[in-house]
């Protein structure tokens, strides 16, 4: 009976992911063909289907099936895997460049504070051209924070795509190229993907319990929310740490949200370039890859001498 009740499980279990993996076509379509049933923010309905959807199996099962696709068709055609991966890495280093430049920003921002503070003795900054923008000194002081977010989670898949994070390696600098190759592949798809599922779960509804009440839950089934949109209401986390202080710290909450999605969408680029390169050999190491350079003189220091 117990063997019964168990190979029912398993026929059920592989039954219900091939249905979403089928169902995941529809639910894209219905989605591109209808987006003001969850786009349409002026209706609260609206804002209840986002808000299930982008934590949603349909929503895990359209990514997944779509990059799956994806891979089926550059295993028949590697050239145009190529290009995916050419493409996305495109995309994540275009993107860490661009707010890389927040480390400046924020140093320069920090200057400028100092100098209003000791030497101009204002409470205060002031910016803009006709209509002047001003909050006080200590709103700009943590406003800082998010200049350093920025580049922690928007340069992180940059990071990764420039080979520069720190690994640990005991095994993997010892084994043969397409063995190496191997392991990125699984790597990518038992590590790095359902870290960044559960993490996008975790981070997408601790964004709305701060943008909206009723407070959604990941437990909630669309008809529960939906039914909730009677009494929803906007209300956006502006409390900061201190009285005059950064009062939008909800952005803190999109920037994970934004991060984490940047990791889904590498884990699958990591996967597609280990791939290629597992075909194609330990001559397609790095092929296409586009990598910073640096100049002569640009080289970072070990240490510091004295």
């Amino acid at each position: 009976m117990e063997d019964t009740a168990a190979g029912g499980g398993l026929f059920a279990g592989i039954w219900w992911v091939l249905q979403n993996f089928a169902m995941a076509f529809y639910n894209l379509g219905y989605a591109i063909t209808h987006p003001a049933s969850w786009l349409d923010w002026s209706n609260k309905e609206s804002v209840m289907r986002f808000v299930y959807y982008g934590g949603s199996v349909e929503l895990f099962f359209v990514a997944f099936t779509f990059f799956l696709v994806i891979f089926a068709v550059g295993v028949w055609k590697r050239e145009f895997l190529w290009k995916v991966v050419i493409g996305l890495e495109f995309m994540h280093n275009s993107i860490g460049r661009f707010f890389a430049w927040a480390g400046l920003l924020m140093v320069l921002q920090q200057v400028v504070i100092v100098f209003i503070q000791r030497i101009f003795a204002r409470p205060d900054i002031v910016i803009g051209f006709g209509i002047p923008v001003g909050f006080d000194v200590s709103w700009w002081g943590e406003e800082l924070k998010l200049y350093n977010a920025m580049v922690v989670a928007l340069c992180l898949t940059y990071t990764f795509v420039q080979g520069g994070h720190v690994r640990v390696d005991l095994v993997y600098s010892a084994i043969s190229f397409r063995a190496k190759r191997m392991i990125d592949m699984i790597g990518s798809m038992i590590f790095m993907i359902p870290m960044a599922v559960l993490i996008w779960l975790y981070t997408w509804f601790f964004l709305w319990r701060g943008l909206i009440v009723p407070n959604p839950s990941a437990s909630n089934r669309l008809e529960q929310l939906v039914a909730k949109a009677r009494i929803m209401k906007w209300n956006v986390e502006t409390i900061g740490p201190s009285p005059n202080g950064f009062n939008a710290y909800f952005l803190f909450k999109v920037l994970m949200v934004v991060m984490i999605g940047l990791i889904f969408i590498q884990a699958w680029t990591f996967f597609y370039r280990s791939y290629l390169e597992w075909v194609e050999g330990p001559e397609s190491e790095g092929k296409y890859a586009d990598n910073d350079v640096l100049e002569a003189g640009e080289e970072p220091y070990d240490h510091a001498e004295f």
